[in-house]
């Protein structure tokens, strides 16, 4: 119970929500695909969200709101979703808790609509539709690939242009790129008898592909004059490989703030930037590379 209570403190979100009453079928199953698409969720009947209090359910309507549930989630979501459902007593009133698991079969959808339509992701404390690009991540997850490691067929690995990558591998680990190196990390694969990049490698690189198919992996700096956007002191775009976009923007970063006299020892100044730049640069590399390289 004290669980309970602390999650009655919490805001509803990406994992959580409250309803004062049973929702319609629709809503229903559109948040507990939701859930499953997501990291898993967990779903109070008979508290009100706004004011939160706790309203309560009939008892002798228990039952029936379980069978109605457990049909709603057989009838209208695909693939089978099994939910955990428990009654609890929570200061002399009862609740119901609909606790649904991560899916280990997305995308989930609803039947009647099928994959475009049907399929839903959550964001924040509402249910959306998940966009082309959702449901193909959502693909991918059920064969266990990620988009780093898929194959691009624009280019083959051979005419791709990733100098930076190398010189930067080699620098960085006293080893050569070569093509066993590549295949070890998943940078290349072969199809049908060609081998070609994979999308890590072609963000990693300097390549015109790069910028064709990830038009986005850039970085944009710009320094506003005054607290309101528009008015522009300074602004940079970065396109390059990715392995030189965090620290051109932490250069631009740098230019931009200030360093200041703290104190003196002896003869010697000590000086101090007006933000720690160790924070600085961390926070732009961790912002581009998490999730990037397999």
């Amino acid at each position: 119970m004290n669980r309970l209570s602390e999650i009655l403190n919490q805001s509803e979100g990406r994992r959580l929500e409250f309803k004062e009453m049973l929702p319609s079928n629709a809503d229903l199953a559109k948040t507990i695909i939701a859930f499953a698409n997501d990291a898993g969720g967990e779903f109070y009947l008979g508290i009100k969200d706004d004011p939160r209090e706790i309203v309560g359910l009939d008892e002798t309507k228990f039952i029936g709101i379980e069978e109605k549930i457990t049909n709603i989630i057989h009838d209208q979501c695909h693939p089978a979703i099994l939910p955990e459902i428990k009654f609890l007593n929570l200061e002399g009133k009862h609740i119901l808790k609909v606790q649904i698991f991560k899916g280990s079969n997305p995308p989930y959808l609803l039947k009647k609509k099928g994959f475009e339509e049907g399929t839903y992701i959550r964001v924040g404390f509402s249910n959306r539709q998940a966009s082309a690009e959702m449901i193909a991540e959502l693909k991918r997850q059920q064969h266990s690939i990620s988009f780093d490691s898929e194959i691009s067929h624009e280019k083959s690995a051979d005419a791709l242009e990733f100098l930076v990558f190398e010189a930067n591998f080699l620098e960085k680990t006293d080893e050569v790129l070569t093509s066993a190196v590549l295949k070890k990390l998943e940078f290349i694969k072969s199809d049908r008898g060609i081998t070609y990049p994979t999308n890590a490698l072609v963000l990693l690189s300097e390549d015109e592909l790069k910028k064709r198919l990830f038009p986005y992996s850039k970085i944009e700096c710009a320094r506003f004059k005054g607290i309101e956007p528009g008015n522009f002191i300074d602004q940079k775009s970065f396109e390059n490989s990715i392995l030189t976009q965090p620290e051109e923007a932490y250069q631009f970063v740098i230019r931009h703030i200030s360093q200041g006299t703290t104190d003196y020892t002896g003869v010697y100044r000590n000086d101090r930037w007006e933000y720690p730049v160790i924070a600085i640069r961390e926070t732009i590399r961790n912002a581009v590379f998490i999730g990037t390289i397999p």
